[in-house]
This record gives structure tokens, C-alpha cells and sequence, in this order.
């Protein structure tokens, strides 16, 4: 647990000020309780002292020297102090609203302090865990594309809003309580110790028993804490799979199915919750319970004893100080069960910060140059797993070719581009770009000289101007417009109610699916990429829509190194090469007219794909 806190405030460090601020209020917060339970003594023994029984000297015959004699100085500067106050209260009358003042001061000063505590704590916690969110957010961001296959955006949506919460309630609240509680109960434990030990004792036997409790209800806590989480992700998960795939929902009426998946997920979560909440919550009750078990063996040695009875004050000092102990007792047993439920959560977040990406950035990067550079794939494997996907691929792209990739679904087209823009690296073999192989290139250099245009366009809840500076932001407006109308954009876009400055809806849902597709091509002319990837570009587009993003497309690979995987096989009978791609191998190569005279793989393809468009 020790480990797990100093990450936890580790990642205070920037904040080291504030947080350090925020404990040393904590702990004068923390001593304001002894102090006040003094003066109220001090004050009751002096506004009462008729009503105090003699005083019966207690001598600490069971205790060490050098304790007697701590006691003994403590003991005797308690009794000065009472007596100047009683003498202050007879001779001098300005001394009595000092003593009606003192109190109201010292509660001001409790209430300030405090506040301080919980507000620089607070400050400190809310930018950590913002800051903490970026860094988390940012590191998945260059995780490979591998790591998406396998983790869901529900999942990973819910390990960076609900996981960090849970420490950013540990850096506040919980930092508040594991300084100023102790400090309060090593303060309030000393006043009682050196005013009143031997009842002092007599009261503290039973709470040793509270540690029972906890100890039981801890486990459940924790296990309760991740089955917890684990139903939070689930509820972001199908949250999200609902509103981005509404439109399936809507045309298959699966509202009630949905919803009850949902409303399934939200009782598991409330189940574990008030686990939570039942453990956090009993130990209170207990503490208050096995105190008032010590007040009463207090009392029994009291009556068995009437010898040695204290002051009035004393055993008022010696009640109140219990009770004043109770909260700090229940603030810590609820931490433990909080810092416990906190590391079942964080666990996660640390364990994604220390995700290696599986396609490493190169120590030293090479400077790339992709303009007038061959491409080539150099034997190259690949394989999802234990699934092979690519074997032993061997192409070389000439600067400024057009090659079109063709094959049925799962030949290994899409994953051909993939290993270009480097989302995977080959298990086997090279990608080389001029002699040069990608693996030794940075991989943000890479991206900026490939452009990418896919069959699922992805646009983002922003105006069209904002969606195609993309492509290169800190664009002019001129050349914005520019690569609008060389996407054949310009004219549809100036349709909309505010042009460019549209708001386009998430995924670009205002949009048709043409309008889309050349946004994305807009987006790519401003890239002005050396290289061009196109992934299907326009196999879900209908005829009319197809004919202007051709157009555009054509425009784009004008002068580029261009990769297109082709559904339609009427979009590329003017390749410079088409490769056709059967279970993962180069079947066959060629252009057009050669391939269907060879009457092979190709051509039956181009059979079907015309009887698909006849």
C-alpha cells in the first residue's frame, strides 16, 4: 500500500508547492482538536471551580521515570495555566471577554485552516489527474493499431474518465484525512494520556477490536472494487456501441434489447457498489459501539474507585475527547476501504501507461524522402497471431505508378496498406521507401509523406473547414479552398447554410456519402503527400456519387506514388500495375488487358465484377 501511495502523490510532483501547503494545513487542522478540548478544560475548570472535587494526587507508580516525570511538568503547567486564568477572571475584569472570545477565535482559525487544506488538496488534485488524462490519452494515441484490435473504446473511454477519478478522490480527500485524522488523534491521545492516563487506558481497551471489522471487510472491498470498474467499462462500452450504431438499432428495433443490455450492466454495477457502500459504512457504527463500551469501563472504575475521583473537568475532558476521537477513527477506517477500491483502479491505469507499442520508434530515426522513390516489399510475411495473412510478398512500386491491389475479401489487400503506413510491422521481411527501411524511420515522418483515403470515411463533429485543414494544419483559407475544388467539393460545400464553416455532425452524418468521401480526398490534396494510399475509396458509393469522387481521385494521384485497393475493378483498368492477391499471395501481375487474356484469378474477378455493375 506504501508503493502504491507515493505514485500516487509521484504524480503531484509539478504541484509540489500547493501539495505541501495542502498537508501542513492538514496538519494544523489536525492539532486544532486537542487545542480546542484544552481550552474548553481550561475555560469549564475556571468559570466552575466550585464544583471540582478535591484533588486526588494520582502518582504514576506503574510507568518509567522519565514518564512520571514528562507528566509531572505537563501536569503542573495544566494547573498554572488554570490558575492564571482563575486569577485573570478575579482581578482583572477585560480578562472575562478575552476568555468569552477565545473560543469563537480558535473556531475561526479551525474553519479557515481547514478550508485552506481542502482547497489547496483540491487544486492540486484536479490539474494531476487532467494532467495525468493527457498523458494517458496521449500514450494510447501512439499505441500501435494491434493494441486497438484488442481493446474495445469503451473500455479504454472508461479507464481514463472513471479510473482517474478514483485517484484524483485519493489526492484530495484521502490526502486530507491520512494527515490531519492522526494528527488529531496523536493530539487528542497526548491531552488524555497526560491528564488522565490510567482512565485514558481503561477507555482505549475495547478499540483494538474495531480492527476486526476491517480487516474482514476490506477483501470484500477490493474484490467489490473491480468487478465495479469492470462494470463501468462495460456500461461506456455499450453506451457508445449504441449512439454510434443507432441507425442499426433504429432499423432492427433492438431499443428494448439494448436497453435491457444496458439496464442488466447498471444493477451488476449497483450490486458492487452497495457492497462498497455496506463496508464503508458498517465499521462506523462499530467504532461508536466499542467507545461507548470504553466510556462504560470508564465509569465502572470510576464507581469502584470513588477515592480517586477526577475533577469535573477532567473526566469532561476525558468524554469529550473520546467523542471528538470517533470521526477521525471512521474518516480512516472508510480511507483504507477507499485506498484499497482506489488500487483495484489505478492498477489499470499504471498498466496501461506501461503498454509497450508493439512498433517501436527507432532510437536514432532516418531522414525519409519519398518524393521520386520506389517503394518496395521486400519478402514480406505478416500474420494477426498465430494467423498468417501475408506470405512472402515481394512488389516494387516506381515513383509515380499507379498499383492496384485486387483480390476476394481476406487475400491481405487492406493489411498490405497497413504495413505501409506502418499501423503493424512484418514478421518477415522489409518495407523499404527509396532503400530506406520504414522500421528505421520515425513514424510521424513517415505519415506526413502517405496520404490516406479509406472506404470508411472518418470525419470529425466539426465544421468543414476544420475537417479538411487536417491534412495539414496551419492551413491558408486560400489553399484550404484550393483542395476543395481539386476534390470537387467546392461547389456542395458552398451549398451548405454557412459554407466552409458547416458544422457537419459526428462522422460527417449531415453529409451523403459522396459529399464525405470528398472531404477525405480534400483532406489528402492539402496533405500533398508524396505517396497516396486509397482503400476502397469508392465501393459504397452509388454510381452518380462514384463518377465525381473518381474524378477527384484522379485529380489527386496526379504526380503521386499510388497504392489503391480496388472493389470495383472498373476503377483501375488504367493501373500502371494490378496485383492480384489470392490466401495472402501474389497470384498474379500485370495491367488490365494483360491479366484477362491470361484467363487466371483476375479475370474471373473482372467476370463477376461485371455481371455486380452490369
Amino acid at each position: 500500500m506504501i508503493t502504491f501511495l507515493v505514485k500516487v502523490w509521484g504524480l503531484a510532483r509539478p504541484y509540489r508547492t500547493r501539495l505541501f501547503l495542502g498537508v501542513l494545513t492538514g496538519v494544523l487542522s489536525g492539532l486544532m482538536v486537542p487545542v480546542i478540548i484544552a481550552i474548553i478544560t481550561l475555560v469549564t475548570g475556571a468559570v466552575f471551580p466550585a464544583t471540582d472535587a478535591p484533588v486526588v494526587h494520582r502518582q504514576l507508580s506503574w510507568a518509567p521515570a522519565f514518564v512520571q516525570h514528562a507528566y509531572d511538568v505537563a501536569r503542573q503547567w495544566s494547573d498554572n495555566a488554570r490558575q492564571a486564568i482563575e486569577s485573570g477572571l478575579r482581578e482583572h475584569p477585560g480578562a472575562v471577554i478575552a476568555l468569552l472570545v477565545i473560543m469563537p477565535i480558535v473556531i475561526f482559525l479551525r474553519g479557515l485552516i481547514s478550508y485552506l487544506n481542502v482547497y489547496c488538496l483540491q487544486w492540486v488534485a484536479s490539474r494531476t489527474i487532467a494532467d495525468l488524462r493527457v498523458r494517458l490519452f496521449g500514450h494510447l494515441l501512439r499505441l500501435s493499431a494491434s493494441f486497438f484490435n484488442e481493446n474495445s473504446s469503451g473500455q479504454l473511454m472508461s479507464r481514463i474518465m472513471s479510473d482517474t477519478a478514483t485517484l484524483q478522490n485519493i489526492l484530495s480527500g484521502a490526502t486530507s484525512v491520512i494527515i490531519r485524522d492522526p494528527v488529531t488523534l496523536v493530539g487528542v491521545l497526548t491531552l488524555l494520556i497526560c491528564g488522565q492516563p490510567r482512565l485514558t487506558m481503561i477507555s482505549m481497551i475495547a478499540l483494538p477490536l474495531c480492527m476486526i471489522p476491517i480487516v474482514i471487510y476490506s477483501r470484500k472491498v477490493r474484490r467489490s472494487s473491480r468487478e465495479m470498474q469492470a462494470q463501468t467499462a462495460e456500461l461506456t462500452q455499450v453506451m457508445a456501441e449504441a449512439f454510434t450504431g443507432y441507425r442499426i438499432v433504429k432499423a432492427y428495433n433492438l431499443e428494448t434489447a439494448v436497453a435491457g443490455e444496458f439496464q442488466t450492466t447498471a444493477r451488476k454495477f449497483v450490486s458492487q457498489y452497495m457492497r462498497i457502500i455496506r463496508a464503508n459504512e458498517i465499521s462506523g457504527p462499530m467504532i461508536e459501539l466499542f467507545g461507548s463500551i470504553g466510556v462504560a469501563l470508564a465509569l465502572w472504575y470510576l464507581i469502584s474507585h470513588t477515592q480517586s475521583l477526577p475533577k469535573a473537568s477532567d473526566f469532561m475532558e476525558l468524554l469529550s475527547s473520546i467523542f471528538f476521537m470517533y470521526q477521525p477513527m471512521k474518516n480512516l477506517t472508510r480511507l483504507y476501504n477507499q485506498l484499497v477500491s482506489a488500487r483495484a483502479a489505478t492498477e489499470r491505469v499504471f498498466a496501461l501507461l506501461d503498454t509497450q507499442n508493439s512498433v517501436p520508434e527507432p532510437a536514432q530515426p532516418r531522414p525519409l524522402t519519398a518524393a521520386g522513390a520506389d517503394i518496395h516489399f521486400e519478402h514480406v510475411d505478416f500474420a494477426y497471431g498465430d494467423k498468417p495473412v501475408l506470405r512472402d510478398i515481394d512488389l516494387r512500386i516506381r515513383p509515380g505508378q499507379l498499383v492496384a491491389l485486387v483480390g476476394s475479401s481476406g487475400a491481405g489487400k487492406t493489411t498490405l496498406a497497413n504495413l505501409l503506413l506502418r499501423f503493424y510491422d512484418p514478421t518477415r521481411g522489409a518495407i523499404r521507401i527509396g532503400g530506406v527501411d520504414i522500421r528505421e524511420v520515425a513514424t510521424r515522418d513517415l505519415h506526413n509523406q502517405v496520404a490516406v483515403v479509406t472506404q470508411e470515411t472518418i470525419l470529425f463533429n466539426d465544421t468543414i473547414r476544420r475537417n479538411i485543414e487536417m491534412g495539414r494544419p496551419g492551413a491558408t483559407d486560400d489553399e484550404i479552398i484550393a483542395a476543395a475544388k481539386h476534390a470537387y467539393a467546392h461547389d456542395f460545400i458552398m451549398t451548405k447554410p454557412h459554407a466552409f464553416d458547416t458544422v457537419i455532425g459526428e462522422r460527417g452524418i449531415t453529409l451523403s456519402g459522396g459529399e464525405r468521401q470528398r472531404l477525405a480526398i480534400a483532406r489528402a490534396v492539402l496533405k500533398n503527400a508524396p505517396i497516396l494510399a486509397l482503400d476502397e475509396a469508392t465501393s459504397a458509393l452509388d454510381t452518380e456519387s462514384e463518377r465525381a469522387v473518381q474524378a477527384a481521385l484522379d485529380e489527386l494521384m496526379k504526380g503521386r506514388t499510388t497504392l489503391c485497393i480496388a472493389h470495383r475493378l472498373s476503377t483501375i483498368f488504367h493501373a500502371d500495375l494490378i496485383v492480384v492477391l489470392d490466401q495472402g499471395r501474389i497470384a498474379e501481375t500485370g495491367k488490365h488487358a494483360e491479366l484477362v487474356r491470361r484467363g487466371g484469378i483476375y479475370q474471373k474477378l473482372y467476370e463477376l465484377s461485371a455481371g455486380r455493375e452490369g
